[in-house]
């Protein structure tokens, strides 16, 4: 039998990616990619390395004098003109070392020819540093970007799109359904505000989670750092360097106590955080879902666009069935990334390497799922008669308040009268008004009960819609 042509030489694309990140849907993530790709961790080891050779340069010793206005001008330049081109030829170095953060340190001394102030300084690149402190500062500086720059205002789409939607459908009717059974009335909004009060606090959660990095050697203790000049002050040094604004300084918090590796207890908090906000979104994707099989949403039609390969009729939900699919990737992802950074053998093991290259995976699936949402939500349609006339068919839904009522007045068995008038059974406007008719209540009262409609009986719900 012959075999299919081999493709081992095939030139790489977005046809020929592994990951559909980088293929399939590679156009909707470019905002990540500078970030937390392999580009975008190396351009922050630059970033680093520079920035903790120009605090050198200022700490007063007399080996490394204070670098002059045109030696700073040329480091910084390093770091805001870093390209793809740089990346690759760090990349060539490393074919030779075998070490990427070694690689990066020739690089950037590879960029001293020429500038003799920086040529006789070229040993404090990457003084005293274990790989560990350009590496987890390196990923600090990723997340902090990745979570500002991309995934939270993704987020705040989503977030403002059903705030939106929440004070347009305020006051308009729906029928609940508890257990899948019919239930007390609510508002189209209420529900949708009962998200984003969810995602308001989830959201808060994300941003609060401080980033951290440490700059304390091989195993935490300043130890190379103190054997070159013992009476420095080094931990405050470390600290001005993680703590001080960019350019010159990495804008992170401080980690004060680490083994060689930073111990990702902060990476752990943020990705549960991520990923419960990704499972409140996986709860609306699927209420959305079923809203559209029950009818009370229409989806805006785009020309061109089938729904199904044999079924001219069909407009399927799958911006929410898409979005439900990789936000559980994402958080299969996320609950790996939050379990397993955390540990480390002893002062030090590699596991946690090969996993912290994949942070932009579980992002990257996080950031498309909010894409695919937003394009579901921009949508949607409200299909009013539809929702009405669910309502309408429900009558039994005011058995409640019609008991409630009664109970007020001491009606004995009030509740156990209607579970015998409406239990399991249809029914219709003029059976419950016989019944409201019949009680020995105060007029107002019957009069309010017989005012009522399912649509009316929605209780604080649009109040509560519109003050999301």
């Amino acid at each position: 039998m012959s075999q299919p042509p081999s493709s081992s030489s095939s030139a790489f694309s977005p046809n020929t990616a592994l990951s559909p990140l980088d293929g399939r849907y590679a156009a909707r993530l470019a905002a990540l990619r500078p970030i937390m790709s392999e580009h975008g961790y190396m351009h922050r080891r630059v970033q680093v390395e520079v920035a903790w050779f120009i605090a050198l340069s200022d700490a007063g010793f007399a080996e490394f004098p204070q670098l002059s206005a045109p030696a700073r001008s040329h480091l910084l330049g390093l770091v805001a003109h870093f390209s793809e081109a740089d990346t690759q030829a760090i990349k060539a170095i490393e074919k030779t070392t075998n070490h990427d953060v070694k690689a990066v340190e020739y690089w950037i001394k590879s960029k001293f020819a020429g500038q003799p102030e920086l040529e006789r300084a070229a040993e404090f690149v990457h003084f005293a540093c274990t790989s560990e402190d350009i590496n987890n500062t390196s990923h600090a500086l990723q997340l902090r970007d990745g979570r500002a720059q991309v995934l939270l205002p993704a987020l705040d789409a989503i977030v403002e799109r059903l705030r939106a939607l929440a004070q347009q459908f305020a006051a308009v009717p729906m029928l609940s359904r508890t257990h899948g059974q019919t239930a007390s009335p609510t508002t189209v909004g209420k529900e949708l505000a009962n998200v984003v009060a969810r995602l308001d606090a989830a959201r808060s959660r994300i941003a609060g989670v401080a980033i951290l990095g440490k700059m304390n050697g091989a195993v935490g203790n300043y130890n190379a750092h103190l054997s070159a000049w013992p009476d420095f002050d080094w931990e405050a040094f470390a600290r001005r360097v993680v703590e001080s604004a960019e350019p010159e300084g990495l804008g992170l918090t401080f980690q004060p106590y680490s083994i060689q590796i930073e111990p990702h207890d902060y990476m752990a908090e943020l990705f549960d955080a991520v990923a419960r906000t990704n499972t409140i979104l996986i709860d609306l994707a699927r209420d959305i879902w079923g809203y559209i099989s029950l009818g009370y949403f229409k989806q805006k039609l785009k020309d061109g666009e089938i729904g199904s390969s044999t079924m001219p009729h069909k407009v399927n939900p799958i911006d929410f069935e898409n979005a439900e699919g990789n936000l559980g990737l994402a958080n299969a992802l996320l609950r790996h990334l939050s379990d397993k950074l955390p540990i480390s053998r002893w002062q030090r093991d590699l596991t946690d390497s090969t996993v912290l290259r994949n942070i932009g995976v579980a992002l990257g699936y996080s950031v498309l799922a909010y894409s695919s949402l937003m394009t579901g939500l921009a949508k949607l349609e409200l299909n009013e008669p539809a929702l009405a006339a669910d309502l309408d068919a429900s009558w039994e839904v005011l058995a409640e308040p019609i008991q409630t009522v009664m109970r007020r007045h001491g009606v004995a068995g009030a509740y156990e009268k209607l579970k015998e008038v409406t239990r399991g059974q249809s029914v219709t406007r003029e059976a419950l008004h016989a019944l409201i008719h019949s009680l020995d209540i105060p007029q107002d009262d019957k009069k309010r009960l017989l005012d009522m409609t399912p649509a009316s009986y929605i209780g604080k719900a649009a109040e509560l819609a519109r003050r999301i």
